[in-house]
C-alpha cells in the first residue's frame, strides 16, 4: 500500500465531500495550494504533523487520512 497514495486521496475526497476547493482549503490549513496538490496526487511525502493540520482543516481525525476506502 502506498501511504502517500491513500493520505491523497482521502484528502481529496474529504475536500471534496466539504465542498472546499484546494485554495480553500489552503487557506484553512496553512499550506500552499501546490503542495496540496501534489498530496492530493500521491507525489508528497506527508509529516504526520502535516497530516494532523490537514485533518483538523477538514474537521477530521487524523485516522482519517490514514484509512483504507472501502470500495463502493
Amino acid at each position: 500500500m502506498d501511504m502517500r497514495r491513500l493520505v491523497g486521496q482521502n484528502v481529496k475526497r474529504i475536500r471534496i465531500e466539504r465542498g472546499l476547493t484546494q485554495e480553500q482549503l489552503a487557506a484553512a490549513s496553512g499550506f500552499t495550494q501546490q503542495y496540496l496538490s501534489g498530496l492530493e496526487s500521491g507525489r508528497r511525502n506527508p509529516t504526520v504533523v502535516t497530516v494532523y493540520e490537514i485533518a483538523t482543516a477538514l474537521s477530521v481525525t487524523y485516522l482519517e487520512l490514514l484509512k483504507p476506502v472501502p470500495d463502493a
